[in-house]
């Protein structure tokens, strides 16, 4: 493996990239508005001479190195969170700035950085003859992973019919190699009350006040939950509020909430829901536990529903897809540390509800997800692209030594 080489190639391809990621960072694209996006990510594939480029009915871009029939894919999230307050942008987020060794904007790190370092990895493969003969590279920029992490690959795996041998994860990984993260789910529970005039509360039943004693149980459960020794604890947190009443002088007659549940190693969504249920206060004011359901339409028009459930996953660090990518790490850039993703991403469907293996690598960091002022490093788009480069050509070896 032409380590040195492959370095070389991806510096050389900084400019281009980062010019890439500047114009994606331009377009405005939060779930289910991502076309402009895709367009671009396109019109990149085409000049870079990919064998295929095709958008599939949800709206993924799906981009094919190579003609063999293994399929070793390269996923990145292509879509943003909003832009939140705007007096905490210290610059216009969608113009974004960049410095000698960063680039700024929304999306930079959550993930644009991402698919960038994936179309260039797939590029430089290309140049330097790197795909294994029976080996398709796969490029995906997927859709709607904010609203619903996951759901584009149900689509990519049920409806495209396309089931990689492993898939890279090109969420950003803080500079390590990543091996799973706790899975998650979205609650409401919700109680009904009786309606009454605000002067007379007593010919009530406030919705609202029991809804405040479920809360308090709901608070107290998080301390309880279960630990992993590799994923670390599970966690709840009230996230919405929701409440019904005739007027501002009227008893509330519902009130809801919504629990945003972190399901850690031995948890799952049915143990899960069977936790709220149990509290006391829900018990005592015959509150409904619910699952919410996603069906938004894509960018194409198309819904495809999906509980909002996203279950945990994690791979062996000996696992070929996670020690390959050690060792392509390794023979450019030193021993990586391998670790976890605090938040989630498309691995739930991918690794979590049809076990094809999942791996992350990606540049940025974690902490600039969502928040104001985002920005990733240009070191880190050439280290991925490198790294991504030298990974079919050293798996594939590897599978052959096993054998």
């Amino acid at each position: 493996m032409d380590y040195n080489g492959i370095k070389c190639k991806a510096n050389a391809y900084l400019p281009a990239m980062t010019a890439f990621l500047r114009d994606l960072i331009r377009i405005p694209g939060e779930s289910c508005k991502e076309e402009g996006v895709i367009r671009r990510i396109c019109a990149e594939m085409e000049r870079l001479e990919f064998d295929r480029i095709e958008v599939d009915p949800m709206g993924n871009v799906l981009g094919y190195m190579g003609a063999g029939p293994r399929i070793i894919a390269y996923d990145a999230h292509i879509d943003t969170v909003g832009l939140g307050e705007a007096s905490n942008w210290q610059f216009d987020p969608y113009e974004g700035y960049e410095t000698d060794e960063i680039i700024a904007g929304r999306g930079a790190s959550d993930q644009l950085g991402g698919i960038v370092s994936a179309v260039y990895g797939a590029r430089i493969m290309k140049d330097m003859h790197l795909i294994p003969d029976d080996v398709t590279v796969l490029v995906t920029g997927t859709v709607q992973e904010e609203d619903c992490d996951g759901l584009c690959w149900q689509y990519i795996i049920c409806e495209d019919g396309i089931r990689p041998e492993f898939v890279v994860i090109t969420e950003p990984t803080n500079g390590n190699i990543y091996r799973g993260h706790r899975g998650r789910m979205e609650i409401r529970v919700e109680v009904k009350g009786v309606s009454c005039h605000g002067s007379a509360p007593e010919r009530g039943k406030n919705a609202i006040y029991m809804l405040a004693d479920i809360i308090k149980d709901v608070e107290a459960l998080n301390d309880r939950l279960h630990h992993d020794d590799f994923l670390g604890k599970g966690t709840l947190a009230v996230s919405q509020l929701f409440y019904n009443s005739p007027s501002r002088c009227a008893v509330a007659d519902m009130a809801a909430i919504s629990i945003d549940r972190r399901l850690t190693w031995g948890e799952t969504h049915l143990s899960a829901l069977e936790e709220i249920r149990a509290l006391p206060a829900v018990v005592k004011h015959g509150a409904v536990v619910s699952m919410y359901m996603y069906d938004m339409p894509s960018w194409t028009g198309l819904s495809y529903p999906t509980e909002c459930f996203f279950p945990t996953w994690v791979i062996p660090e000996d696992h070929p897809a996670c020690a390959s990518l050690a060792q392509a790490f390794e023979g450019m850039y030193g021993a990586p540390k391998i670790d976890k993703w605090t938040f989630s991403t498309n691995g739930v469907s991918i690794m979590g509800r049809y076990s094809i293996p999942c791996v992350g690598l990606g540049p940025g960091k974690e902490e600039e997800a969502h928040a104001p002022n985002e920005k990733t490093w240009k070191a880190d788009l050439v280290k991925c692209a490198a790294i991504y480069a030298a990974l079919p050509a050293l798996y594939v070896q590897k599978q052959e030594d096993v054998k």
